[in-house]
């Protein structure tokens, strides 16, 4: 039996969805598993996942995985599920519930090859401790630079980056029409590039966007900062949630439908006299020179020639 799993929205629901890989070959340990994505990077070589393809790559795909076969469909997307709108789960628990999957606590996992470690560790070479930071999520292009509910304000970032840099070499990972940060090096690549600068880094500091998510799949806890999205549902434990402060002005709810705020950043919602009201820098500066929680990175079974680590 054939499955096809289609996940639309951006790299860090990607990233999630290989949580719902493993729990879909539990279930189906027979089957042979196939993922529609805009990013079918993150899928390999995952060893739960038989075929990657992009959504840009689909010719004859009905002749040869639909057409006279017994292949099941899990084609809907949680974020119009009733329980995924009130909250009432994590994006990961919905998701499976939604397709009648069982539930047992699946992480994302990404599998990193031993080639593309050695090809992509020398990139990053530091002489300091690596502190990455993801300060703006969001496609490009992006009009506006910063959205509120989701972006750490950049003077915010800043500050962290000002008292950090002595002694740690800052990479910021951002796109060229992202906000900069003076002190850090700007770190433009691709995400499997990115995703071992993550493996590779002593201390981390994101917002909810795809590093934290890449962080949960390799077993790296991480400082993670949250506006308007909550960790209880796009999150992970084993991660340093960071909620922002209360907002101090009534927000401006006309334009919201299914969330209370647009995570593009509307304007007339901000409920924020100013930038620095959202979240405590000094805060954030505190956590992350504490210890970080334990590592729970751990070897799985080596396929497809390469060292799976999650």
């Amino acid at each position: 039996m054939k499955i096809v799993l289609q996940v639309s929205g951006g790299i860090g629901k990607s990233i999630a969805a290989t949580a719902i890989c493993a729990a879909i070959m539990k279930q189906y340990p027979d089957a042979e598993l196939i993922v529609l994505s805009g990013y079918p990077d993150v899928f390999a070589p995952n060893p739960n996942v038989a075929m990657s393809l992009s959504f840009n790559n689909l010719n004859y795909f009905f002749p040869q995985h639909i057409e006279g076969r017994d292949t099941k469909l899990f084609l809907q997307d949680p974020y119009h599920e009733e329980d995924f709108i009130y909250q009432r789960g994590h994006l990961i628990e919905v998701w499976c519930k939604m397709f009648g999957i069982p539930y047992n606590g699946e992480l994302p996992e990404l599998y990193l090859t031993s080639k593309e470690q050695t090809q992509y560790a020398p990139l990053f070479a530091s002489n300091k401790p690596l502190l990455v930071m993801q300060t703006n999520g969001g496609v490009s292009p992006q009009g506006d630079k910063y959205s509120w509910p989701r972006d750490l304000p950049i003077g915010t970032a800043q500050k962290v980056v000002n008292a950090m840099a002595e002694q740690y070499n800052v990479a910021h990972i951002r796109r060229k029409d992202q906000l900069a940060l003076q002190g850090a090096y700007p770190v433009h690549a691709d995400f499997r590039a990115l995703a071992v600068l993550i493996g590779m880094s002593t201390k981390r500091l994101f917002i909810d966007s795809f590093a934290q998510h890449t962080a949960a799949a390799l077993g790296l806890p991480s400082v993670v900062c949250w506006v308007a999205n909550v960790p209880s549902q796009f999150g992970y434990k084993m991660h340093t949630n960071i909620m922002a402060h209360d907002p101090t002005l009534r927000p401006e709810m006309r334009n919201s439908v299914f969330s209370r705020f647009n995570i593009t950043g509307n304007v007339t919602e901000f409920p924020y006299r100013n930038e620095e009201e959202i979240f405590d820098a000094d805060q954030l500066i505190t956590t992350l020179r504490e210890e970080p929680k334990t590592e729970i990175k751990k070897k799985q079974s080596e396929k497809n020639s390469g060292a799976a680590v999650r």
